[in-house]
C-alpha cells in the first residue's frame, strides 16, 4: 500500500475556529460543546448529522479526564448544567 492510499483512508480532523472563544484557552470552547452535544442528542437524537460536529469537537478538544468526569456528573445527577434542549 503506498503512502497515498493510506492518507486517502484517514483523515485527522480537529475542532474548527470558532468565533465565541478567540483565545488560546479552549476550555470553555471544550465544555460548551460538550453540553451542546448532549442538547443535541436529546432533542435530535444521536443519529442527528449536525450533533456528531459537537461530538468531534469537544473529543478534540477535551482531556479525557474531563470527558469521563463530566460524563459521572451525568450520570450521578450532578453535572452543573441543564443538559435539556
Amino acid at each position: 500500500m503506498s503512502d497515498t492510499d493510506q492518507s486517502a483512508s484517514f483523515v485527522l480532523q480537529t475542532a474548527g475556529f470558532d468565533a465565541r472563544f478567540p483565545n488560546q484557552n479552549q476550555t470553555k470552547h471544550c465544555y460548551q460543546n460538550y453540553i451542546d452535544y448532549y442538547k443535541c442528542i436529546a432533542a435530535k437524537g444521536e443519529d442527528f448529522p449536525p450533533c456528531k460536529q459537537f461530538f468531534r469537537a469537544f473529543n478534540s478538544l477535551c482531556p479525557n479526564s474531563w470527558i469521563g468526569q463530566f460524563d459521572e456528573q451525568r450520570e450521578n445527577g450532578t453535572f452543573p448544567s441543564s443538559l435539556e434542549p
